[in-house]
């Protein structure tokens, strides 16, 4: 990794492909920052760099070589796969996790103690965000091995893209009422809609919604 790069994505700051680190956290909070880069489009965790970009420096770089495989190996299902550069800044070594987007989505954060308790996280803009099932279900339908999808246009979606068109967008509440089934069902035919590359799903902090996949004139 060139030093430029690096002096790049400091200058301009957070993003969906960078996080930055005051110092080496606990290894289920560098966890999740990782998978949700993982489950996204893969990303850059800078440690040793304030939120304000100051360079603050990393103390030990044994640690920091420690924490990081503890929370690829021991915090992440499945395990992460990652590239880790310590580089001299201003007298100061900053540590440089580097993960891509991966192709063993979703990638849940784990507690060793309770493993059965696991959490998906997603990259959204500057944050890493909890993944809704239905998001989760997409994950899964993105890995290599994922069954191929067919998919047939009925009425249903037809009045759904009607509505999107109208409106902008439609929630699984809108789609479920719209054409009168269960929350349920309408999630999982939004789900195979994103699949097939027909709609685009958007996660904020209430729900999720979903508009329709903008086509080249």
């Amino acid at each position: 990794m060139r030093r430029s790069q690096v002096q790049d994505m400091i200058s301009t700051g957070e993003s969906t492909t960078v996080e930055f680190k005051r110092k080496c956290t606990a290894p289920e909070k560098m966890a999740k920052e990782l998978t949700a880069f993982a489950n996204t489009k893969g990303g850059y965790l800078l440690i040793g760099i304030d939120d304000d970009r100051r360079i603050i420096g990393i103390p030990s770089e044994k640690t920091i070589m420690s924490e990081v495989e503890r929370a690829c190996i021991f915090y992440c299902d499945p395990p992460l796969n990652y590239e880790l550069y310590i580089m001299p800044f201003d007298r100061l070594d900053i540590a440089i996790v580097h993960v891509n987007e991966s192709n063993e989505k979703p990638h849940a954060v784990k507690d060793p103690q309770t493993p059965d308790e696991q959490k998906v996280y997603i990259r959204q803009g500057e944050e890493s965000v909890s993944a809704s099932k239905e998001m989760i279900r997409i994950l899964r339908g993105m890995r290599a091995d994922a069954k191929p999808l067919m998919i047939s246009i009925s009425d249903k979606e037809r009045r759904l893209f009607d509505f999107i068109e109208k409106k902008g967008r439609a929630t699984v509440k809108d789609f479920s009422t719209l054409v009168n089934i269960s929350d349920r069902r309408a999630a999982r035919l939004l789900v195979r809609l994103v699949r097939a590359g027909v709609l685009n799903i958007h996660t904020n902090e209430q729900h999720d919604y979903y508009t329709l996949v903008e086509r080249p004139n």
